[in-house]
């Protein structure tokens, strides 16, 4: 998508927007996929709490991919989407014995990290095959909140306690059909992922009738020009020898699978938004822009480095500015930032819009969430249409004082 292409997106269906671009989420699942093509059975699972968008679950399912999901709402908007139940995992954290049930009963694959959880439902659904996820106490991923592989993490059922896992599988007799693990998100170190992996082949002898083995995901992606990024095909080639060589000494060709959201959409992504106001201080020069933090929180959650660029200015003189949101608190998205001269009306894009962003937005000061577009074989198809006022007060109800 080139800034003229982007600017009448921004004109025709109005700002704030996020922006998708297909090709480039093909190309992600490709570059995935060829990485691990001497692999005789790979399982791609699309994390839908990145972008969980019926249109790019749809895109997706055309690529193979199946569906890692979190919710029973996301299990349900898998289905909708065209996927069968076979192409769905569901990998939930603390919910209830009941949800997890809902779950089963549509005969998605269950993965259970908790002892509690794993021998109730043992108990009550001992034929239902099961995967266990492990925390397997290696720290991989960049910001706390996206690191899940620690020794107190709420994820995972701690390797140190396989002892408990065998007990409760021994005394219910259920069927453990695959195990787990996520150590979290923007792994840089492929040795410390790896060292991981060993740590998944050592659980999985403990059982004998496995049917693959999920490495989950958190594959770095690049940020700005030359940032720092997983080498997936270097990862590809190292992890797959060594997957290789387990299937053999376990005597069985297990299916590899992975969970990436990220890596699949993020760089897809572009949000515009308008700049209402460039206003001066006696130390800085905002650029005051028709969005906040309920739109895009991911650089006041996790101090995540979006670059933005003025779509509208590509080529104008850079200058420092402050870009901050409309939200009634502190909502920066940069601080001194070089961008192309801002003048109000510009159009500013944000990239590595696709993961995390929407799915993470709010009506935070009673503000619409905006519109999604998928630019598609060089169409722009309006994915989700912003919201009205119709749409913050549908579920209110005004009682009589």
């Amino acid at each position: 998508m080139n800034n003229n292409t982007l600017l009448k997106i921004a004109n025709d269906f109005g700002s704030p927007v996020y922006v998708y671009d297909s090709e480039k989420i093909v190309s992600q699942y490709k570059r995935l996929t060829s990485a691990f093509n001497k692999v005789k059975q790979l399982k791609v699972n699309y994390a839908v709490k990145a972008l969980s968008n019926i249109s790019i679950l749809k895109l997706m399912k055309n690529l193979g991919a199946g569906l890692d999901t979190v919710s029973i709402q996301e299990v349900q908007l898998g289905l909708k989407a065209g996927f069968s139940a076979e192409q769905i995992i569901f990998t939930p954290n603390g919910v209830s014995l009941e949800e997890i049930e809902e779950a089963s009963k549509l005969g998605v694959q269950i993965n259970i990290d908790n002892l509690s959880i794993l021998e109730q439902f043992g108990t009550k659904h001992p034929k239902v095959p099961v995967c266990i996820r492990i925390n397997p106490h290696v720290m991989a991923g960049g910001n706390a909140n996206i690191s899940v592989g620690h020794i107190d993490s709420k994820f995972g059922i701690s390797v140190h306690q396989i002892p408990h896992i065998l007990r409760i599988v021994e005394n219910t007799g259920m069927h453990i059909n695959g195990i787990h693990m996520h150590t979290g998100s923007d792994i840089l170190d492929i040795d410390v992922f790896l060292y991981a992996s060993e740590i998944l082949f050592d659980t999985a002898k403990h059982f004998k009738d496995l049917d693959f083995l999920d490495f989950g995901s958190g594959f770095k992606v690049p940020y700005s020009k030359g940032d720092i990024e997983t080498n997936i095909e270097e990862f590809g080639t190292k992890l797959t020898k060594r997957f290789n060589e387990f299937c053999k000494e376990y005597g069985k060709e297990l299916t590899l699978g992975f969970e990436p959201g990220k890596f699949l959409v993020s760089e897809s992504g572009v949000f515009l938004a308008k700049v209402n106001a460039v206003k001066q201080t006696t130390s800085t020069v905002f650029a005051q822009i028709d969005s906040g933090f309920n739109h895009l929180i991911r650089p006041m959650l996790y101090g995540s480095q979006h670059v933005i660029t003025n779509i509208s200015n590509p080529k104008g003189r850079e200058r420092f500015y402050s870009v901050v949101g409309y939200i009634c608190e502190t909502d920066t998205f940069a601080n001194n930032r070089r961008i192309n001269e801002i003048t109000e009306g510009d159009i500013l894009g944000f990239q590595n819009a696709g993961a995390y962003c929407y799915s993470m937005a709010s009506n935070y000061n009673s503000r619409f969430r905006p519109a999604e577009v998928l630019w598609h074989k060089d169409k722009a198809l309006l994915i989700r249409e912003r919201e009205t006022f119709e749409d913050i007060i549908k579920n209110q109800i005004e009682v009589t004082l």
